[in-house]
C-alpha cells in the first residue's frame, strides 16, 4: 500500500469525480477505492492514468502530466 498525504488524497478524489462527471450515464460508475487500486508510485509523486495520459500527483497536492 501506498503512502498517501491528505494532499494528495484530495487530489486524487477531486481526479475520480473529474472520471465520473464526464462518463455518459449508461456508462458504469468506477468506484473511488477501486480507483485507488490504479496508482503506481512514481519518483517522487504518485502516478495516475487519466484520460490517455499519466498524471502526477505531488506530496502537496499538485497534479501534472
Amino acid at each position: 500500500m501506498l503512502t498517501t498525504t491528505r494532499a494528495q488524497r484530495e487530489s486524487l478524489l477531486r481526479i475520480w469525480q473529474r472520471i465520473n462527471d464526464a462518463r455518459r450515464p449508461s456508462q458504469t460508475t468506477l468506484p473511488y477505492r477501486q480507483f485507488r487500486k490504479t496508482v503506481a508510485p512514481g519518483p517522487d509523486c504518485l502516478m495516475v492514468p487519466f484520460a490517455g495520459m499519466w498524471l502526477g500527483i505531488e506530496r502537496d497536492g499538485y497534479t501534472h502530466s
